[in-house]
């Protein structure tokens, strides 16, 4: 018999903690790329709550998929390059 699963927590909840876990994602990616399940498993947090959090780096550019997805269906996610990423244009400019 398995231990009783906790309540899930309301949306707005989980968003609240989002730049409290931004940083400890992006602690836990320092080692290397990691799927969302091992993200999971390293912050002590439901999957679910993790794809949000995650999802708002991709977006914000914090964080990119890495390779192809594995045979579960999850890619790894990875930090992106703090100076940019390659065939990014360049700041500034000649006049």
């Amino acid at each position: 018999m398995s231990a009783p699963r906790p309540p899930m927590r309301a949306r707005a909840e989980i968003l609240r903690d989002e730049m409290v876990q931004k940083d400890r994602i992006a602690a836990a990616l320092r080692d290397g790329p990691k799927t969302i399940p091992a993200l999971a498993e390293a912050l002590g947090a439901p999957s679910h709550e993790v794809v949000c959090w995650v999802m708002a780096m991709r977006r914000y550019g914090q964080v990119e998929e890495k390779g192809k997805a594995d045979g579960d269906g999850y890619f790894a996610y990875e930090l992106k390059d703090a100076g940019g990423t390659a065939g990014a244009p360049a700041k500034g400019g000649s006049a």
